[in-house]
């Protein structure tokens, strides 16, 4: 039997299930720091507008992805950004999609929004599968630095068409998100 996953608007509601989906999809070590990472993003007035979906089975969260608000320090004109951070999916339903769909259906809200520019610091083997490729080849820097043994980890996705190439600079991202410990890959 197949169950029907749907994804949806995150409400306030499930804040603490979303937590959980984080601290058991990433294990006892890095658990609950992204867990609270996920919470503390989401009551992070510079973090906003952001965008927070889950994926439900069975009346449960399977997945969340996290969305929020960046900019590019040295555009000449303003750029709609943001930064993909956190993604979980519970370990039982890893490796089954969720995660692309969750990622894909971002997107696509996104893109619909307007906005321009989407930036994620994670698997170089995994995100390519979305469209992401490394921003540094483009010329964006991340908010800090990147070893240059890992720095295909810092990927961008333009939605827009109308950016790379033609803008450049360093991200500037949320307060919650402003600390060199979570820009290590």
């Amino acid at each position: 039997m197949t169950l029907k996953m749907k994804i949806r608007d995150s409400n306030e509601r499930e804040v603490p299930e979303i937590e959980q989906v984080h601290i058991v999809a990433f294990g006892s070590d890095e658990g609950p720091e992204v867990g609270k990472l996920a919470v503390d993003l989401l009551s992070d007035p510079t973090a906003k507008p952001y965008l927070s979906l889950v994926a439900i089975e069975s009346d449960n969260i399977i997945g969340h992805i996290l969305f929020t608000k960046a900019t590019l320090l040295g555009a000449e004109k303003p750029v709609k950004i943001q930064l993909l951070a956190p993604l979980a999916v519970v370990p039982d339903r890893q490796n089954s999609g969720v995660g692309l769909q969750l990622i894909n259906e971002g997107l696509k809200r996104l893109k619909e929004s307007n906005t321009e520019l989407v930036f994620v610091l994670g698997h170089p083997g995994y995100y390519p599968k979305c469209g992401f490729t490394p921003a540094f080849k483009h010329g964006f820097e991340a908010p800090y630095p990147i070893g240059e043994e890992v720095a295909d980890a810092w990927m961008v996705q333009e939605l827009s068409g109308k950016y790379i190439g033609k803008v450049s600079g360093k991200i500037q991202c949320s307060d919650v998100l402003d600390h060199p410990e979570h820009w290590r890959d």
